[in-house]
């Protein structure tokens, strides 16, 4: 993203003032390595929860709610988030943010036990929440009529965290030999990085507003429900939810059947965890395809893909070679896909003026639900087994999400140029 012509041309009616491409490109590449910094700091959490469980002496469910409860706080927050930034200045929000998740990540390794480890990670998945939907927002905005294809270099950035959180982290922890080495890593490099986005991200391009195309024609939004709750979004927020429930259903404890029923090592388990983000980045490709064609139809297409790979990574296959294919596709379909392509229809589902409360009940939906994704896997781990769990949790959630959709509206979503 350091060359101008990768970046997403921004729409020139919907900035305040000009700015040049190379401080576009810098601004955008800062605000995109912040969210790789984000998906670092949680991601490496998984792989180290074994060890983390090992010294406390945490129960498999315990430990499912802690590899995925953060994001309660993260959809709180972020729901709130978007009537903050529909009002205040983005920038300062995300700046602000990205501290508040560098401090509770610091804090995690200073935890005494389940309670205040929880609350660290809640207020670390706070500062998440806020900084996701203010940077969707702005990039809602200032990309108008292509966020979904600069949504995807965002999500690139994710699945290059997802990449990097466990190979950095994993053997970092082992050079200290110790688990709480990486959070205090990352939670230095988070400082670091909010220094950056107040020094190279201009507010030219942060605070700029959506605003009416070229034609009368463009200008007219009244096609799109004046209420920022209706019919588009509750269907695109129940798919939020089978999003939440699938993504983060695999993420938190994914590891931990890669280990324990697998018998996986754990840097094996580290790699496949990776996997997963490179399968995120395909992101772009995603953003680009839901600019281009229904957004409708291209989840409910993505939910039987993700459908049919976690029957085969849950039921069929064991090979460590297959796991490690396995879960690429997953990262890709679920992440890339799903997670790209819900938040940016829900911005589409919204009038211009409210992009910042579509995406905060993209965050809300999403998150409330990944919040209790894992604790309700290890449930069914016990109930059904591994099989059992990814069968229900999965497998056929995602189906349900595919019929639900079939209620969207495309003529009611903000038209494609």
């Amino acid at each position: 993203m350091s060359s101008t012509h990768v970046v997403p041309t921004p729409e020139k009616e919907g900035r305040q003032g000009s700015l040049a491409p190379a401080a576009v490109a810098v601004g955008f590449a800062v605000l995109c390595l912040s969210w790789m910094l984000n998906a670092m700091d949680r991601q490496v959490f998984y792989p180290l929860l074994p060890e983390i469980r090992e010294d406390f002496g945490f129960s498999l469910e315990q430990s499912g709610l802690l590899a995925t409860g953060f994001t309660l706080g993260l959809a709180i927050a972020g729901f709130l988030a978007g009537f903050v930034v529909d009002r205040f200045s983005r920038k300062t929000v995300i700046i602000g943010s990205v501290l508040v998740y560098s401090l509770g990540t610091l804090a995690v390794p200073l935890a005494s036990g389940f309670l205040d480890m929880s609350a660290y990670r809640i207020f670390s998945g706070i500062g998440e929440g806020v900084q996701a939907t203010a940077l969707y927002s702005l990039v809602g905005s200032f990309f108008f009529h292509r966020r979904a294809f600069a949504a995807g270099f965002i999500g690139v950035a994710f699945g290059g965290g997802i990449f990097l959180g466990p190979m950095i982290g994993v053997p970092f922890a082992a050079s200290f030999d110790t688990w709480r080495a990486p959070f205090y890593l990352f939670g230095g490099l988070g400082i670091v990085m909010a220094l950056l986005i107040l020094v190279t991200v201009s507010r030219t391009m942060s605070e700029a507003k959506s605003g009416p195309g070229s034609t009368a024609a463009e200008a007219d939004y009244s096609y799109v429900p004046a209420s920022a709750y209706n019919r588009n979004t509750l269907a695109f927020g129940i798919a939020c939810v089978i999003s939440g429930m699938v993504f983060y259903g695999f993420t938190g404890l994914y590891p931990t059947f890669l280990r324990e029923e697998l018998g996986f090592e754990a840097g094996q388990a580290a790699v496949a965890v990776s996997l997963s983000g490179l399968g995120a980045m395909v992101a772009l490709l995603a953003g680009w395809l839901g600019d281009k064609f229904s957004q409708k139809w291209l989840l409910a297409g993505t939910f039987v893909g993700t459908s049919i790979v976690a029957f085969l990574m849950y039921t069929v296959v064991s090979s460590l070679t297959g796991q490690y294919v396995l879960s690429f596709l997953m990262g890709a379909l679920a992440s890339g896909f799903l997670f790209t392509n819900c938040s940016t229809a829900m911005q589409r589902s919204v009038r211009p003026e409210h992009v910042g409360r579509g995406q905060g009940l993209f965050m809300l939906t999403y998150y409330v639900a990944a919040a209790f994704s894992g604790v309700v896997f290890a449930r069914l781990v016990a109930l059904s087994d591994w099989s059992g769990a990814g069968m229900w949790q999965l497998s056929i959630l995602p189906l349900v999400g595919a019929v639900v959709l079939m209620a969207v509206d495309p003529k009611r979503m903000i038209r494609r140029l």
